[in-house]
């Protein structure tokens, strides 16, 4: 299961976004090179983040970073095809979210890598820590009903 102990019990799926694998995004070993992992579920956490729907002022003042990620590799993908990224979002803490990730190929359930990642929600004027308000706490909370 994606998120080890911290979503076990509390994961929710909050976004699945599906991205076109690019020829560039082959390596030298004909597979998609495990950086763009990386970039897919960027991509995944950055539309997840926005179909949150944030209040207008928490928008313009609160960013997320990444505290920590780290990934399994299962299966290659390759070009062509389509890739679909889940997001789940755990239980929220002071300041942070555990969220995990599943990679797909489109339309097959086999698991073609899967990933843990710690969002720390961060005052954007000064980039320190900043609690998780009620606000946005409610949307991450609410955040399977929106998927």
């Amino acid at each position: 299961m994606v998120g080890g102990d911290a979503m076990t019990e509390t994961r929710r799926r909050a976004h699945v976004e599906r991205i076109p694998i690019r020829w560039g995004d082959m390596d030298a070993m004909d597979h998609v090179n495990n950086t763009v992992y990386f970039r897919f579920m960027q991509e995944a956490r950055i539309c997840g983040f926005g179909r949150l729907r944030m209040p207008e002022d928490a928008r313009r003042s609160i960013g997320i970073v990444i505290a920590n990620a780290s990934c399994d590799y299962r299966r290659a993908l390759a070009y062509p095809g389509t890739v679909e990224i889940r997001l789940f979002v755990g239980a929220p803490g002071g300041s942070g979210v555990p969220t995990g990730y599943e990679l797909r190929r489109e339309e097959e359930a086999q698991l073609r890598a899967d990933d843990v990642a710690t969002w720390v929600f961060v005052d954007m004027a000064t980039r320190r820590p900043e609690r998780i308000s009620d606000a946005v706490r409610a949307r991450l909370e609410g955040a399977g009903a929106a998927a």
